[in-house]
């Protein structure tokens, strides 16, 4: 009679990859929009657009991007993070876009999936 280990009938995971059967499996990493990308500055708040240059100075990073919007403030996630990977929910407030901006002190830059862009997108603009 064939005995079988423990370890080839039930998953082994180890940091986020699994094996089953000798076979490891990774999770599939989420695809981004094109060039789209949420960018966080140290005192000027959070934006997402399209990125065209970044330079190192001594003030910090500096990103200038193009068809810029400010989030003010958003719903439905609780980080940028989740804000780039699933989106924003109802209530988010976005501002009008702007056709190019310099973000002095950038301090994270993060992609954007279709998903969150989707959502994004669908907010209404927030203005006066």
């Amino acid at each position: 009679m064939e005995t079988t280990s423990a370890q080839s009938i039930f998953p082994v995971m180890t940091n986020d990859i699994i094996s089953i059967n000798g076979v490891e499996y990774v999770p599939a990493q989420p695809k981004l929009a094109e060039n789209i990308f949420v960018i966080r500055s140290y005192a000027a708040g959070v934006f997402y657009g399209e990125i065209e240059s970044k330079d190192y100075t001594a003030s910090g990073l500096v990103v200038k991007a193009k068809n810029v919007k400010r989030i003010w403030s958003w719903s439905g996630a609780c980080s940028l993070s989740q804000l780039a990977t699933n989106g924003v929910a109802d209530g988010t407030r976005i501002s009008v876009s702007v056709p190019s901006e310099e973000i002095i002190n950038v301090v994270e830059i993060l992609g954007v999936t279709p998903k969150a862009l989707k959502s994004l997108e669908a907010q209404p603009i927030w203005k006066k």
